[in-house]
């Protein structure tokens, strides 16, 4: 069963980029006194992904942060190295690009998806959530296929 909105986030440790070398990230770090909003999407530089998804936060960035948000996270089941240069590639400076390369988060959400047909293996489910201190206030989670209820602009309208 999937996380719910009111329920605090399940411990886990992720990785992001710092200084070239993956550097584990706790929930705490990440959560913890802070007003975050979160996507996560099944894949790095996957169509939908690169060009629609990733793009509406950056472009986003200011406006969702001037909402009183301290941190935007991108949140990926691949490596630490494949997000920063994702996010590097994409004018990412302001979001935390985040991997949680073995899943373990994404499974205690109850949030990971079957992505074997397509060669990836498990995978995140394309979602956005606002966290504040490390409890869920919003959860939107997508109809596979779809990029509607998680996208910058429905965040934005969340807030």
């Amino acid at each position: 069963m999937a996380i719910q909105e009111g329920a605090k986030l399940p411990e886990a440790t992720m990785h992001t980029m710092q200084d070239g070398k993956p550097t584990p990230v706790t929930t705490d770090d990440l959560f913890k006194g802070k007003k975050v909003v979160v996507f996560a999407v099944p894949g790095a530089f996957t169509p939908t992904c690169s060009m629609a998804h990733l793009p509406g936060f950056v472009v986003h960035a200011d406006a969702i942060k001037a909402k009183g948000v301290d941190s935007i996270v991108c949140l990926s089941v691949n490596d630490a190295f494949v997000m920063g240069s994702w996010g590097e590639g994409a004018n990412a400076e302001e979001l935390l690009m985040v991997g949680d390369g073995n899943g373990d988060f994404t499974k205690a959400l109850g949030l990971e998806m079957d992505g074997s047909g397509f060669g990836l293996g498990t995978r995140s489910q394309r979602y956005a959530m606002i966290v504040d201190d490390g409890v869920v206030t919003k959860l939107a989670v997508e109809a596979p296929g779809k990029l509607e209820v998680s996208t910058a602009e429905a965040m934005l309208e969340a807030l």
